[in-house]
């Protein structure tokens, strides 16, 4: 059977022998495929964690636990050596201050003054904030996760079994709209929990890998509270696309082997979707190629 990392390894082929090379919001430019389909079966224990290169695997799933506890400020994610949210706030304070302050400045800031935080480290109403408390016209809010746990144990059934962060109200207000904006479930007879992930835009080299993680262990958390088994991770991308900056690194990976994907594990069985932490995620067998390094366009 042929390795199922190929799939994300295809599409990065295809996407820089046929994509659209266009300018895009950040100036850096790209080429981009619309519409890709991928398909990953968790039911083995084995999860999607990218061999052809080093993927910090723990900085993604740090990433969903702190999404879950629907914060939106950085501060917590610094606290726990996550820096990958840094950009989009550092940017805004170059801007509105300019001044010229380093990442590692403007983060150990964060850390130590309260009203710094408060004032620049806040990234607006985004993944969290709208997953667990979604504010209706009413002024009412929504847990979207705490719902779909309950569903999941009493209507397994169900097809309406998601929640997504395209708020149109809030999206002046994010730091960056949500790119992973809507996951759906399927329960199936034998108690298998499936996952769709559709994600408007893909950055292929830097971000997919992330998100096939954070998506894996969603799944091994949802799986667990409601009694069920990891099933398919289904990943659907709108815009999937390589920055003209990673197009190198990019070839450079496709050309490497896969090693076959580690198994992915709860260790504890956690009291709620809130009671996870990142002790209770244990990679096993993972062998990657060494990491490849690559910008972020803000």
């Amino acid at each position: 059977m042929r390795d199922p990392e190929y799939q994300y390894l295809d599409l990065i082929e295809s996407v820089l022998e046929r994509g659209d090379r266009r300018i895009d919001r950040t100036g850096v430019g790209t080429t981009a495929l619309f519409g890709a389909l991928l398909r990953f079966d968790l039911s083995d224990g084995r999860a999607p964690i990218l061999t052809t290169k080093r993927v910090y695997w723990k900085t993604a799933i740090k990433e969903m636990l702190w999404f879950l506890t629907g914060g939106t400020s950085i501060r917590p994610l610094l606290e726990a050596n996550v820096r990958i949210w840094s950009d989009w706030p550092l940017a805004r304070y170059r801007a509105e201050t300019g001044e010229a302050i380093t990442q590692g400045a403007f983060e150990a800031r964060i850390l130590a003054d309260d009203a710094f935080a408060a004032a620049w480290g806040d990234l607006g109403p985004v993944y969290g904030k709208q997953w667990r408390r979604w504010q209706g016209a009413d002024g009412r809010e929504h847990d979207q996760i705490a719902t779909l746990v309950t569903s999941l144990r009493k209507t397994p059934a169900s097809r309406r079994l998601l929640f997504h962060g395209w708020n149109v109200a809030d999206l002046g207000d994010m730091a960056l709209p949500p790119c992973h904006l809507l996951y759906q479930y399927h329960v199936t007879q034998n108690g298998r929990l499936d996952c769709l992930l559709y994600q408007r835009s893909c950055d292929l080299f830097l971000g997919a890998a992330f998100n096939f993680v954070g998506a894996s262990a969603l799944l091994l958390m949802l799986a667990q509270q409601a009694g069920l088994q990891p099933g398919e991770l289904v990943w659907v991308g709108g815009d999937v696309h390589l920055y003209l900056n990673h197009q190198e690194q990019a070839r450079a990976q496709i050309a490497r082997t896969p090693r076959g994907f580690p198994t992915l594990r709860l260790v504890r069985h956690a009291a709620s979707i809130d009671d996870y932490r990142i002790e209770d995620f244990v990679v096993e067998g993972y062998d990657p190629h060494p990491p490849i390094h690559g910008e972020v366009a803000v």
